[in-house]
């Protein structure tokens, strides 16, 4: 049932708010109102309005319009058929906290997400802003026909071009960071002091030397199973890539470095790894400022991250005269193109000859 408060404008003139709400079971589903200068009118409205409720679908057709920027994320994530990432989760969680998701649908505009570009760009680099509308994106490609949510992906797609003339986002820069064997020195000296006072600690040792002859990911290596190995390769499960970030399955080469890091692991678990990736990432970071190899005055360009090792293993089968099907049998990378980079290195041979950590972790008493 509708009801009309009265109350007196600044200039002394009425003015009749008329209300409805509708509960279902104990719990309001459609609240509307609007504001008269008559009384008459606005009881008038209230029983047009609520016969129009009333009828089938009626209620269904008041709603239209009256989704949010947030309401279409929370469907996008609940109905996608594929499984998101972590990163993909993050950011769309933390638009879902900006006062931009309580923008209903069809009043975001191309100027509407410029503003979100502009207000990220507080404490965030281009290419950090570029990923969050990358991400919000995807969610305008399919809430109209998908999801049946008024975001004109049309809008989305001016912005983002905008956004890039303007300077507001731009891709990753390539980064060229490798560790010296100086550096890997230092990180390696560094867990096995911490796994010797540790019992049960992660491995990172292994996982390091690992990372670098296999070139997996962090995420990649924490997902082998010791069922996903056969004579000279590994099947990486979720590989990562643009299109397809779950269930991309693949076969990668195995050196025999990283054969021998594998032999040297015990079965404990039904992971060839049993550690999360957080754990790796929060163990790595620490050890990087401990270590001195990074501190806090650095530009993250000349930091060290884990990821780097996989550079670094990537260039390494390049400096050692493999050729592009040859390396990318290994790194796993489809695109011929991604690993042209790494073929005009200027440097010939194997950084890690006669290496002597890969002896060190592998040897009989560390398992």
């Amino acid at each position: 049932m509708g009801t009309i408060n009265e109350r007196k404008r600044a200039d002394g003139t009425k003015a009749y708010s008329a209300q409805i709400s509708l509960m279902r079971d104990g719990t309001i589903v459609h609240r509307e109102s609007r504001t008269f200068n008559d009384r008459g009118i606005a009881k008038s409205w209230i029983e047009k309005r609520e016969k129009e409720l009333a009828k089938p679908g009626g209620l269904d057709a008041a709603k239209i319009g009256k989704e949010t920027l947030g309401d279409a994320i929370d469907k996008y994530i609940a109905t996608s058929r594929k499984k998101i990432g972590r990163t993909k989760e993050q950011v769309l969680a933390s638009l879902k906290g900006m006062d931009v998701a309580k923008k209903r649908c069809a009043e975001v505009t191309s100027q509407t997400i410029i503003d979100l570009a502009e207000e990220l760009q507080a404490g965030r680099k281009p290419q950090t802003v570029n990923n969050y509308l990358s991400h919000l994106q995807a969610v305008f490609a399919v809430a109209k026909p998908a999801l049946g949510f008024a975001l004109d992906p049309a809008a989305m797609d001016g912005a983002m071009e905008v956004c890039k003339r303007l300077g507001l986002i731009r891709k990753s820069e390539e980064r060229g960071r490798r560790p010296t064997l100086d550096e890997l020195d230092k990180l390696m000296k560094h867990f096995g002091v911490v796994e010797s006072r540790r019992v049960g600690t992660a491995p990172m040792q292994k996982i390091i030397v690992f990372a670098i002859f296999s070139t997996r990911r962090q995420e990649e290596i924490t997902r082998i199973m010791w069922d996903d190995r056969e004579p000279g390769r590994v099947l990486v499960r979720d590989m990562k890539h643009p299109g397809d970030k779950k269930g991309n399955d693949t076969w990668c080469d195995l050196v025999p470095e990283a054969e021998r890091i594998i032999d040297s692991m015990p079965k404990v678990a039904k992971e060839m790894f049993p550690v999360s990736t957080d754990a790796i990432s929060a163990a790595f970071t620490r050890a990087c400022y401990a270590t001195g190899i990074n501190t806090e005055e650095m530009p993250d360009d000349e930091r060290l991250h884990f990821h780097d090792l996989r550079h670094d293993g990537v260039s390494r089968l390049f400096e050692m005269g493999l050729n592009i099907p040859q390396a990318a049998a290994v790194s796993g990378h489809r695109s011929w193109q991604s690993l042209k980079r790494y073929t005009h290195l200027r440097h010939t041979g194997d950084k890690y000859a006669g290496w002597k950590w890969l002896d060190e972790v592998t040897k009989q008493g560390d398992q």
